[in-house]
């Protein structure tokens, strides 16, 4: 089985990269994010796509709405179901003209550990 296809706690490399992407997002707190890259920093790595590869594969399994764009956009094709989140956790939202309608105030809700 190639790294690629390796699922989390399988052995391989990509499914203990997986795995620890996984715990470091089931830590982020509720009201809180982190952009793909603080969870690629956090992990030691420069690897932002690849924080968001385990996330569409796997985030699922964790509250996948608090790790945003670099923007502080939500992931892509999910901006209805995470506002819910957002606002259900008390998250600073703010008001934008752009497809989501709206972003998250990096600036007041940033996780930094």
């Amino acid at each position: 089985m190639g790294a690629d296809s390796a699922s989390p706690g399988s052995g391989e490399p990509f499914g203990s990269f997986a795995d620890a992407v996984l715990a470091v997002v089931a830590d982020i707190p509720a009201g809180r994010v982190a952009t793909y890259g603080d969870v690629a920093a956090i992990l030691g790595t420069r690897g932002a796509r690849a924080v968001g590869r385990v996330m569409a594969l796997s985030g699922g399994t964790v509250p996948w709405w608090r790790v945003i764009r670099a923007g502080g956009h939500p992931p892509s094709g999910h901006a209805a179901e995470a506002r819910a989140h957002y606002e259900r956790e008390g998250t600073p939202l703010i008001a934008v003209d752009s497809e989501d309608g709206y972003r998250v105030d990096l600036a007041a809700c940033r996780w930094r550990v």
